[in-house]
């Protein structure tokens, strides 16, 4: 049997090449993607949702989907308010968990990071432990959770600080070892194979993917 797939965050650096990805995979049928800008893609198997995300209680999931991906991130450059960034991050994945839930979608994948902790004192990683927390909380047959160290990729927006980080991290990569290792920087790509290929197993369970296991699964 295909797969019917959501993905929230097509626009950003992991959505985007999963988007590719599922777009090109067999095991695939129906892709159905909410954006705030409809995407300038164009393909038989994609269905694209444009909302402006406000209102959650008027987004529903299209029937028949096996699998929802969420991709959703931002930044305080983009969302400096931290109830506007709490509700990117938390809520909106949040609501297509429960409707998941309702609807008995079987898988649920999303993207946190590395160091999630509800306890911790830093906002962001207190934040993803907080997403964590709630999403194996709404007792979807198959959770996958996977916490990436620093992202690389080919971004739509700037970010001097980041594009400093991943080049340093290029020297640096190379002298993480041993238990180190899970420091080192993944490529979105590789995040992205992890979710397609961990999607095609419709495995149960929970699940939870550090940075070298999702380098192995991908």
């Amino acid at each position: 049997m295909k797969l019917n797939a959501v993905v929230l965050g097509a626009s950003g650096l992991v959505g985007a090449e999963l988007l590719a990805l599922l777009l090109d995979h067999v095991a695939f049928a129906d892709i159905y993607i909410y954006v705030r800008k409809k995407l300038p893609i164009s393909h038989n198997k994609l269905h694209q949702i444009v909302t402006d995300f406000k209102d959650l209680n008027t987004l529903t999931l299209p029937q028949g989907v096996n699998v929802i991906f969420s991709c959703l991130g931002t930044t305080n450059k983009n969302r400096p308010d931290k109830k506007q960034y709490r509700y990117v991050e938390y809520h909106i994945p949040l609501h297509f968990a429960h409707i998941a839930k309702q609807q008995n979608v079987q898988q649920f994948h999303v993207v946190s990071a590395m160091g999630s902790n509800k306890h911790s004192g830093n906002f962001y990683t207190k934040l993803k432990g907080e997403v964590e927390e709630a999403l194996e909380s709404v007792g979807i047959s198959n959770l996958n959770i996977y916490r990436p160290s620093l992202l690389v990729g080919k971004r739509n927006e700037n970010r001097p600080l980041e594009r400093w980080m991943i080049a340093a991290m290029k020297v640096v990569n190379p002298l993480l070892r041993g238990p180190l290792k899970k420091y080192r920087s993944i490529s979105a790509k590789q995040v992205a194979l992890a979710m397609l290929n961990q999607a095609v197993k419709q495995k149960q369970g929970t699940y939870i993917f550090n940075s070298e296991e999702i380098k192995q699964l991908s």
